[in-house]
């Protein structure tokens, strides 16, 4: 196949390709417009001219290619034989007039000024970019508010966060509402599974009497199996809405689709607790069964990307080193402020748990389950709302195509290419299957390696944050104990007037008051002590503090068997006996709740700053739902303990999920004691030009408006 040359036409928004050697201008494939003020060829064989920034499609995705300062590489296309469709934008940064004569073609560029001709402009209307004086291209670190940190300045320099921009916060606000609607209806299953209608009642409203509000009456074994169903459900299902964002839909518009599903599955929850089918226990559990598996349906499209989309709302995505009003020195950390950016949505998704939940445990005491499932859909209807609102303000992204299919692929070639049995122990996995060391070693690119070497870095980090997310099934282990049993305990105990269902909003409550106290004075008083809490020290940290609340647990559960009039076999006796309640105040559940609370301020938390920091530009919807999904398998280890999850049983279900959350903190601690020592590194690598294969669904893609506000992320 001789070379083929192509053209990028600047200002039409095509390249055109010749196909033979001796192509010229005349007969490049497609015409050359008037508008047109620079001619850029592009061979197959190497040319040292041309400066600039070249991001193009073809049949096989979308790519970024960038031309020297004054050296090579030139710019390259790995298939320069295939006619590329449309450019999307070109960055010139040309100073002198450049004359080039190659084969039988000439291009004669003179441009001045740094311009950034895009799709649809012409050249007299260019769009102003600081370049160096010198003309060269501008280094991956320009556009930056101050300089980039020095090696010194990161070892030395305090880190801090930037400003979270507003429209981070409205994405915050629809968190809110999404997760006010899903606990406020998921704290009411407990008791609408477990316990029986009051006496007369058509609604299930118990009026805070004995023996309280319920339905279905199928025990504590039955509602600690469908809540753990319905954790399952919810969490793994982010895996397909995931896979449907960054390959078809784009985030924001699976969003949208998945809170179209969660309406119609909060409806169909509100056709089980009507009064006409509720006191029909059979069709009342198929009503709310299919609602569970559709609200799960629509739950893991919204949960997938909505971490992601109020992430990559913070634009500036380079550290830099800024100046304070008193001379000193710190560090505006991307790290940093992304880890804000989920403490406060985590401080949200707390606010919408609390708000919901005590809105509807009241309701359900005192009008019945329907007005507790009636709600949270009414309220649900204004995420789609803010959405649409808000749209025109965000930044987003595109899907990528097939990138997963090329991420499985890569990883294939470097275990098939590897020389050891054990690729764990292969140092040299990832540089091997490098474009660029395949092309030094003189071996055939695959068609689908369509990416730069930066994109294989950024694979190997995205799969770091995987091998993390592996240990936390047995984190959740312990925190779903509160979604289920901690209930069920807390209508063993002295209620007095208080629900049984509403102690759990100890945790929520908890988070709301411990995360500002740490975002304004823990973690500054360390930063300004110099130390750095790591993400995998905060893990750790959030690992010892879960066993220890199931340790309380299981010291509140023994001394409730030993008190109870009932013995251990409490919830089988009550049922004929009118109280068997142990004189303990449901308060001391404080401990575990309390202590559940701080660990998820240390792991819960740092699982989303994780995902999204160590994820590819292009995979950030897809790492999300990877660590989304480790509840999802918890969930489904948990059903192991459900025989333990009734008298007498229970001081060894609490002892046994102690035990395995702590093993599962020393053994995270000590797989990933090293990482921290390449934290900094992982976090600040060069970012690759390589977008995808993916259509803009998100996003008219209008280069204009997106190629100076991305150039920062290297796009």
């Amino acid at each position: 196949m001789p070379d083929a040359h192509c053209y990028a036409a600047l200002g039409v928004g095509d390249l055109l390709c010749g196909r033979d050697s001796t192509a010229r201008m005349g007969s490049a494939v497609g015409p050359i417009d008037s508008r047109v003020r620079t001619l850029v060829q592009v061979s197959s064989s190497p040319v040292t001219w041309g400066y600039g920034r070249l991001v193009y499609e073809d049949e096989l995705g979308t790519h970024a290619r960038t031309l020297g300062t004054s050296s090579l590489p030139p710019i390259e296309f790995p298939f320069a034989n295939r006619v590329v469709a449309r450019v999307r934008s070109w960055t010139s940064h040309l100073s002198d007039p450049l004359s080039l004569s190659y084969d039988t073609m000439a291009a004669t560029t003179n441009v001045r000024a740094s311009l950034e001709i895009t799709k649809g402009a012409t050249a007299s209307d260019p769009i102003a970019l600081d370049a160096s004086s010198t003309g060269s291209f501008k280094d991956e670190h320009a556009n930056l508010l101050g300089p980039f940190p020095t090696e010194e300045e990161w070892a030395t320099l305090p880190r801090v966060a930037g400003r979270i921009p507003w429209q981070a916060w409205t994405v915050a606000i629809v968190e809110f509402v999404e997760r006010f609607s899903y606990y406020g209806t998921s704290a009411v299953f407990v008791n609408f599974i477990q316990k029986p209608l009051p006496p007369g009642s058509k609604t299930g409203a118990g009026f805070l009497k004995k023996p309280g509000s319920g339905a279905l009456d199928m025990g504590q074994r039955a509602s600690t199996g469908l809540t753990m169903f319905n954790q399952f459900w919810s969490y793994i299902t982010p895996l397909g809405g995931a896979w449907l964002a960054d390959e078809y839909w784009g985030r924001y518009n699976t969003i949208q689709y998945s809170n179209l599903i969660a309406v119609i599955g909060h409806i169909i929850l509100i056709m089980s607790a009507i009064p006409a089918v509720i006191v029909k226990p059979n069709v009342a559990i198929a009503f709310f069964s299919v609602g569970l598996i559709v609200m799960g349906l629509g739950t893991g499209g919204f949960k997938s990307n909505i971490s992601p989309l109020i992430a990559e709302q913070y634009k500036d995505q380079k550290a830099y080193v800024r100046v304070r009003k008193n001379g000193k020195k710190e560090i505006v950390d991307p790290a940093t402020t992304t880890a804000r950016i989920y403490i406060y949505f985590y401080f949200l998704i707390n606010c919408g748990s609390i708000c919901g939940s005590l809105a509807m445990v009241y309701s359900e005491h005192f009008v019945g389950f329907w007005l507790s499932y009636t709600l949270p859909t009414i309220c649900y209807l204004l995420c789609p709302i803010i959405l649409i609102t808000m749209k025109k303000h965000y930044k987003l992204s595109p899907p990528t195509g097939s990138v997963m299919g090329k991420a499985f692929k890569l990883i294939r070639l470097g275990i098939t290419s590897s020389p050891r049995k054990n690729t764990f122990k292969d140092a040299a996995f990832w540089s091997r299957i490098k474009p660029s060391a395949l092309r030094a070693a003189n071996q055939p690119i695959p068609a689908w390696m369509t990416f730069d070497d930066a994109w294989v870095d950024e694979v190997q980090r995205g799969l770091v944050a995987c091998k993390v997310f592996l240990w936390y099934p047995l984190y959740w282990l312990a925190y779903n104990q509160m979604m289920n049993n901690l209930v069920s305990q807390a209508n063993t105990m002295n209620l007095g007037s208080t629900p049984n269902d509403i102690v759990a909003k100890l945790n929520p409550l908890f988070i709301v008051i411990l995360i500002p106290i740490m975002d304004f004075l823990v973690y500054p008083a360390l930063r300004k002590a110099g130390i750095v809490l790591s993400p995998i020290k905060k893990i750790t940290a959030g690992f010892a503090l879960s066993s220890l609340a199931m340790v309380s647990a299981c010291i509140i559960q023994y001394h409730i068997y030993k008190l109870s009039p009932c013995g251990s076999h409490i919830n089988t006796l009550s049922k004929t006996r009118k109280d068997c309640s142990a004189d303990i105040s449901v308060w001391v559940q404080i401990v575990p709740y309390g202590l559940i609370g701080m660990s998820e301020i240390m792991a819960s938390i740092t699982k989303l700053e994780y995902a999204y920091t160590k994820a590819p530009q292009n995979m950030k919807s897809t790492i999300q739902a990877v660590a989304l999904s480790t509840s999802a398998v918890s969930a489904a280890l948990g059903q192991a303990f459900v025989t333990l999850s009734e008298d007498p049983f229970l001081v060894w279900n609490y002892g046994s999920v102690a035990v395995v959350a702590m093993a599962g903190g020393v053994g995270f601690y000590a797989t990933f004691r090293k990482a921290d020592r390449e934290e900094d590194r992982m976090n600040n690598l060069k970012e690759s030009t390589y977008v995808g294969g993916g259509e803009a669904a998100d996003v008219d893609v209008e280069v204009a408006s997106v190629s100076v506000r991305d150039e920062k992320r290297g796009l």
